[in-house]
């Protein structure tokens, strides 16, 4: 998994903590310790999953969450608190969060709710973006700098399987079963031909190719 989380934590003991167990999932960890430093991360970053503390210094979890949703209503965002009055949760639900976790909290528990947000999140989203590259799911149609590519089925599958998989290798034999399917039996090469075509097409350089293994997303 290449998703990444930003989590807005004022007690470091606990966002280390958290950021050890995400990173061990295989996630890419941001961390801030209030919510000012938290906003200017979301401004310059791209994220896929909030993870904030209510109580913090400067901006709280709240105020933090509220300002957010004004810019951006997907990003998922779970409210992480020790306070456990029913009304801080509906509060919480009603600036947009989706999910409310309290202290202390089982990281199983933590894990298990990342998981299926983000899950859930992919299985909804219309178009995935990377940088100046756009690929709109529905209409299959990708977009580079604004201008339209011309693409056939199978290449966008092919970048659609790559992008999905950002910074993960993906090796021949699995990029060829999820395309063509387990039961293909022609010629492998039509994949480098694929590929090769992709590249002629996108004219940038975030297909790499390592050698006799497969193939990685990536600047």
């Amino acid at each position: 998994m290449s998703d990444t989380i930003l989590v807005v934590e004022d007690d470091k003991d606990i966002q280390e903590l958290i950021y050890e167990i995400l990173n061990s999932e295989g996630y890419k960890v941001l961390t801030a310790g209030n919510g000012l430093d938290g906003y200017q991360i979301y401004k310059e970053e791209k994220l896929d999953l909030l993870i904030l503390d209510i109580m913090m210094p400067k901006m709280d979890g709240y105020q933090l969450a509220k300002l957010i949703r004004k810019k951006d209503d997907k990003l998922p965002i779970i409210m992480l608190t020790a306070l456990e009055e029913e009304y801080d949760e509906i509060k919480g639900f009603e600036i947009g969060a989706d999910d409310y976790i309290t202290k202390p909290f089982s990281f199983n528990v933590l894990i298990r709710r990342v998981n299926a947000i983000l899950k859930r999140t992919k299985t909804e989203r219309k178009e995935i973006e990377y940088k100046n590259l756009k690929l709109d799911l529905e209409s299959y149609t990708v977009i580079i700098d604004d201008k339209e590519i011309e693409l056939t089925n199978k290449e966008f599958d092919i970048l659609h399987y790559l992008m999905t998989n950002r910074n993960k290798v993906v090796l021949r034999q699995t990029l060829m079963d999820n395309i063509w399917g387990w039961n293909f039996r022609g010629d492998s090469r039509v994949l480098d031909t694929h590929i090769k075509n992709l590249r002629r097409k996108l004219k940038i350089d975030y297909i790499k190719t390592l050698k006799g293994v497969g193939y990685k997303f990536e600047d």
